[in-house]
């Protein structure tokens, strides 16, 4: 049986009226890549703050890398590495001197240091400019400073919170062909937040799929995408004469009426 790098039971978090994370049960196998997918309010930054122990579950449980998230918070933080919504960057400084900072935060050795820090921006394709201060950057240059940030001191997992948002479509993909290299060549395990479907099919092996709050589907891509499509319209007091006209479309399988809603299976 594969080694889990997370395992969440029934994980729940509660905000006074609100919940945000609803009895979420997950695993994620060490050294893959798992793309947690949904839209914004859905419950996905809750959740990595929960796997990181930066807060507490309202109910249920999860642990990461074998450690519990509740009484062995400091160990998990220890030993992950995490972009969220802020780069973690010094814009004041220089890209080289930014990761030499960080390096020193992890306790590389400076020959370990200088060798990772040429390693990860040669990679990235910024070890020529290197020596510039980065808040003259494109916002997808300091993307790619900040991952090599986040993989520095080579983390068995990483937690990416939507890291291409914002992104023009050249500078997201090109990202996420580094974000793939890179991964596995560390072997790392990668958490990756995204509402982004074709970033998903394209990087991770495995998604889960959230909806305030709530695990909706969780497997591979294309297993999730070869069911049969389904739309949902809200709607009442449709016609028979109208739901006629919809059965006889050439691509719609069935129609099914509800009170306040039509169901709607397509070919």
């Amino acid at each position: 049986m594969a080694q889990l790098a997370i395992k969440t039971e029934a994980l729940t978090r509660d905000f006074k009226t609100v919940r945000a994370v609803d009895h979420l049960s997950i695993e994620v196998e060490s050294g893959t890549i798992f793309g947690f997918l949904g839209p914004n309010g859905s419950g996905k930054t809750t959740t990595i703050r929960l796997l990181l122990g930066l807060l507490g579950p309202t109910s249920g449980r999860a642990e990461v890398l074998g450690l519990d998230t509740q009484t062995q918070a400091e160990r998990i933080r220890e030993q992950c590495s995490a972009l969220l919504e802020h780069s973690g960057l010094y814009e004041r400084l220089s890209a080289v001197d930014n990761l030499e900072f960080y390096g020193r935060v992890w306790k590389l050795s400076p020959a370990d240091r200088a060798a990772r820090i040429r390693e990860l921006l040669t990679h990235l394709e910024l070890w020529d400019r290197r020596a510039e201060i980065v808040s003259g950057w494109s916002r997808g240059m300091k993307q790619k400073l900040a991952l090599a940030r986040a993989l520095l001191q080579r983390p068995p997992l990483i937690f990416l919170d939507e890291p291409t948002a914002g992104l023009d479509p050249v500078s997201a993909a090109a990202l996420r062909q580094d974000l793939a290299s890179l991964a596995a060549r560390d072997g790392a395990t990668v958490f990756l937040t995204t509402h982004n479907l074709n970033e998903a099919e394209r990087l991770c092996s495995r998604v889960a799929v959230m909806r305030a709050g709530k695990l909706l589907a969780a497997g591979p891509p294309a297993g999730l995408l070869s069911g049969e499509p389904r739309l949902q319209v809200v709607a009442g007091g449709v016609t028979e004469a109208a739901l006629a006209a919809l059965r006889a479309r050439p691509e719609v399988v069935a129609v099914t009426q509800a009170p306040d809603r039509l169901t709607i299976e397509l070919s």
